[in-house]
C-alpha cells in the first residue's frame, strides 16, 4: 500500500502545483472531456480547448498577448504530437509549460493515457488507499 500512498501524494502535490499556475496562466488540453475532468479536480482558471474545429495556426494566434501558457495533452502518440507543433508555433512569440505533463505522464502513464481519466483515477487511488494514520 506504500506505493499506492506515495503515488497518491506525489500526484496530489503536483495538482496542487498545477491549480496553482492556472490561477495566472491558461491550460490547453485537447478537448471537452479533458477539461471537465481538470474541472472535476477543482481548477476553475481558464482552460482553453484545442479541438475546436481550429488550426494549431488559429488557436496559437488567439493565445497573442499571453505571458506563458501549460500544454497538457494526453499521453498518447497523438497528445505527444500535439505537444510539439504547439511548442514549435509558440517557441518565438509565447512561453510554454510542458514539464507538468511530462512529470504526470511519469505517475500514471501505466494505468490511464489520456487527462480526461485523471479525476477518475485520482478517486479510485483515493478509494484504495487507507489513510495516512490508519493501518497499511
Amino acid at each position: 500500500m506504500e506505493r499506492w500512498t506515495d503515488r497518491l501524494e506525489a500526484l496530489d502535490l503536483l495538482l496542487i502545483d498545477l491549480r496553482a499556475e492556472n490561477t495566472e496562466f491558461p491550460i490547453i488540453v485537447e478537448g471537452k472531456k479533458d477539461e471537465e475532468s481538470l474541472r472535476a479536480l477543482g481548477f476553475t482558471g481558464e482552460i482553453i480547448r484545442i479541438n475546436t474545429g481550429k488550426s494549431i495556426v488559429a488557436t496559437c494566434e488567439g493565445l497573442v498577448g499571453r505571458e506563458k501558457v501549460i500544454l497538457l495533452f494526453d499521453w498518447d502518440k497523438k497528445g505527444a504530437e500535439l505537444t510539439r507543433a504547439l511548442a514549435d508555433a509558440l517557441k518565438t512569440d509565447i512561453d510554454y509549460d510542458t514539464r507538468i505533463r511530462s512529470e504526470l505522464a511519469v505517475l500514471v502513464k501505466k494505468d490511464i493515457k489520456d487527462v480526461e481519466s485523471l479525476a477518475g483515477m485520482l478517486r479510485r487511488l483515493r478509494e484504495t488507499t487507507p489513510p495516512a494514520d490508519g493501518p497499511v
